[in-house]
């Protein structure tokens, strides 16, 4: 049975020596190198009260490792020795042997770096045991200082009685109870302690008042507008095409027939550029969601294009993309709930937070399916933003009688599309104010997107 060269108990004298120092210079430099890597992840993480990873709102409670932290430095420390002493131990077994004694001289002789091997690996140990001494007087010199600035700052994380705030005691009452039943709110760096509550209910959403004592230019600072360029009338609707997608059979069907028109809306757009002349137009940048296309929303129609089904609404939503992309605009399409959250910034969890940066779209044209999958995933960004911001697609018009909640419920007004509260005029249909028989003076519609 074959062994390998540097077994013990095969091994023969004049090698003993060689494969042992390799063997302890291998492990001190791996011993070396593991001491290193730990030192810098210990002192890099340990020493301040907030590791990079952590939120901006994160008020960290404790240093977080110091134990274990000493305790394998000490640990390396006591290796190290018993490898010096078993080493040693192994010297003189070798020296001791009478048939190898002159050879173990001519190995000494040979490789005299072997004893100052021993004396490194001590210096190794010494080293390791300074530095566990070290760091265990840095981290409680840490631990003391931080336990003092929590202690003063947990006496200023208390509800503020302010008048012009009414709601945040109750909001942080709510915090308090709830604030596990979202991932959103970890995100945003609440962590179940007072003081994140009111970071959170400060900063991030505004039912509380600013606190005294954070650095107001860590907070998130709305950006700059980005400046006014003017919207140009486009004729080639190549890139529209491409902007649409494809994959779904009522998407194919919306590419047909703006391809189909493209000569009809490119004579439109001269005939319009020469009415206006050189008016300025600002180049809006719009978000298209076109919900009842999305999964979420069962999207029944687009097995159904080629077999006979209900065309009417993508002929409508063909038309108004060709519009606004010719009339020079930015656009964003989405039909997946997944492109609609990415492109406004929804934070991660179950759609209770707000978004995570400020709304990039000047407008929003979507349905009554992606306005309800708004309102579930953007939080209270929805309130803020729908009431400017966003224009629901709406066929024959909605009657304000069930367009507004309060008076709905009031009377008994009951409908699977009404209670939104919006201004009449974000309802776009197809029809001018007046015109859906029947209804001559009760539907408000906005025919913008008919302006072509």
């Amino acid at each position: 049975m074959s062994q390998s060269p540097c077994w013990v108990g095969v091994l023969p004298t004049g090698l003993f020596p060689t494969c042992l120092l390799a063997l302890c210079r291998l492990f001190v430099l791996g011993i070396g190198f593991f001491s290193l890597c730990f030192l810098m992840t210990s002192l890099g993480g340990q020493l301040s009260a907030r590791r990079p990873g952590d939120s901006p709102f994160t008020i960290r409670t404790e240093v977080l490792g110091g134990p274990e932290s000493r305790g394998v430095l000490r640990k390396m420390s006591e290796v190290l020795e018993l490898m010096a002493k078993r080493m040693d131990a192994l010297a003189r077994l070798e020296n001791g042997s009478e048939p190898h004694r002159a050879a173990g001289r001519l190995a000494a002789d040979r490789f005299p770096p072997g004893a100052g091997l021993m004396e490194r690996i001590q210096a190794i140990a010494q080293n390791v045991s300074d530095i566990a001494t070290k760091v265990d007087q840095i981290l409680r010199h840490s631990l003391v200082l931080h336990s003092k600035v929590s202690e003063g700052r947990r006496d200023q994380c208390e509800a503020p009685s302010d008048p012009k705030f009414p709601d945040c005691s109750g909001k942080v009452e709510w915090m308090r109870a709830r604030w596990t039943s979202d991932p959103c709110y970890a995100f945003f760096g609440v962590d179940g302690t007072e003081c994140s509550f009111l970071i959170y209910l400060s900063e991030v959403e505004w039912f509380c008042p600013p606190l005294p004592w954070r650095n107001q230019t860590t907070a998130q600072m709305a950006p700059k507008p980005l400046p006014k360029v003017q919207a140009v009338f486009r004729s080639n609707l190549s890139h529209l095409l491409e902007l649409m997608g494809s994959g779904k059979e009522s998407l194919i069907f919306m590419k047909k027939r703006t391809k189909r028109l493209t000569a009809q809306w490119a004579l439109a757009a001269q005939r319009l550029a020469r009415k206006l002349g050189s008016v300025w137009r600002d180049q809006k940048q719009i978000l298209v969601h076109i919900g009842f296309l999305t999964e979420e929303s069962g999207d029944v129609f687009s097995p159904r294009v080629l077999k006979g089904g209900p065309l009417g609404e993508m002929v409508q939503w063909a038309d108004i993309l060709a519009t606004l992309y010719v009339l020079g605009h930015g656009l964003r399409i989405t039909v997946s709930l997944k492109e609609l959250q990415s492109n406004l910034g929804v934070p991660p969890g179950r759609g209770n937070c707000p978004l995570t940066m400020p709304l990039p779209f000047d407008l929003i044209y979507t349905d009554y399916h992606g306005l309800q999958q708004m309102k579930q995933h953007m939080g209270l960004s929805f309130k803020k933003y729908r009431r400017c911001r966003i224009r629901v697609i709406d066929t024959f018009g909605t009657e304000p009688a069930y367009n507004h909640e309060e008076y709905a419920t009031l009377h008994g007004y009951r409908t699977n599309w009404g209670y939104w509260n919006l201004n009449p005029k974000q309802f776009m249909t197809m029809f001018r104010e007046g015109e859906v028989p029947g209804h001559p003076e009760q539907i408000h519609g906005d025919p913008r997107h008919r302006v072509l």
